[in-house]
């Protein structure tokens, strides 16, 4: 509540900057009723987004099988299961609640993992579900795309009005520069912060923190390079991925890979686990 009510109350100033008092009681309607329609159909706009479609036990029954499973290890109800037909390796896990969650992950991401990575994948997105950072995470994207959309909205109109009537330049500029970047720095600490947290969980459901380090290690560099049509139309879902899909850390909405990596294969040691076991399994 307060993430999106900073959110909102930065959505409300860019509209007073842009259009006065009129401007931020707009932009105030436009926030409630996004965040309304968002936590009622998260889910439906991110796999809309992806073109992602539904798979069962008879479709796929190889990847619904080992989301089943983890999923009962993980004590979650078993959530929907979408492939997306892209050469691009990544997964991600959408919905307002663990009861009504969704996870997918591309065909590209299963062609080029082993069994144990993929199901370390999956593990990971599963305990976004249980962490309940889904419906967060795609808020706050929406919300984030939402207020880079006003600002440049706002670079066609002067923002704001002086005493005389004048349109307020200066703020305007303000607003359409210091919005979204406000905006994308609280987009990428949410995400960098369940992002450590759902490397955890996840290595805690498969049972093998080496798997998900190794998963993580070969489609990271892959991710940079394979074009993501998805997130080039729309940056703010880059959030949503296991990985992203450029990498520099200081603008990235994920922690650097390197120490994610180095995360999970200090936890494999305190479990007792090598990475040459795991590479053998």
């Amino acid at each position: 509540m307060m993430l999106l009510s900073a959110l909102t109350a930065l959505f409300m100033a860019l509209g007073y900057t842009l259009g006065g008092g009129a401007g931020a009681l707009i932009a105030l309607l436009v926030a409630a009723g996004m965040n309304l329609f968002t936590f009622w159909n998260a889910d439906k706009i991110v796999l809309s987004m992806h073109d992602a479609r539904e798979v069962d036990a008879q479709s796929a029954p190889e990847f619904y099988g080992l989301v089943r499973d983890l999923a009962q290890r993980a004590g979650l109800p078993m959530p929907r299961v979408y492939l997306i037909d892209q050469p691009h390796p990544n997964a991600f896990a959408t919905g307002r609640d663990p009861e009504h969650a969704a996870v997918a992950a591309t065909t590209g991401l299963l062609s080029m993992l082993s069994r144990e990575e993929v199901a370390g994948v999956m593990a990971h997105e599963l305990a976004h579900v249980r962490n309940r950072d889904t419906l967060i995470m795609t808020m706050v994207a929406t919300i984030a795309g939402a207020i880079s959309m006003l600002a440049n909205f706002g670079l066609f109109f002067r923002g704001g009005s002086n005493e005389n009537g004048h349109g307020n330049l200066a703020a305007g500029l303000l607003a359409v520069i210091v919005a979204p970047f406000a905006a994308m720095i609280v987009q990428m600490a949410i995400s960098r912060t369940r992002e450590y947290a759902a490397d955890a969980g996840g290595a805690q459901i498969s049972g093998d923190p080496h798997a998900l380090a190794s998963a993580l290690a070969k489609i990271s560099d892959k991710a940079a390079m394979i074009p993501n049509p998805v997130a080039q139309r729309n940056p703010a879902a880059a959030q949503l991925y296991i990985v992203p899909s450029q990498v520099s850390e200081l603008f990235s909405t994920h922690p650097a890979t390197e120490k994610r990596i180095a995360a999970l294969q200090e936890m494999g040691a305190e479990l007792g686990r090598s990475p040459a076991a795991a590479a053998q399994r």
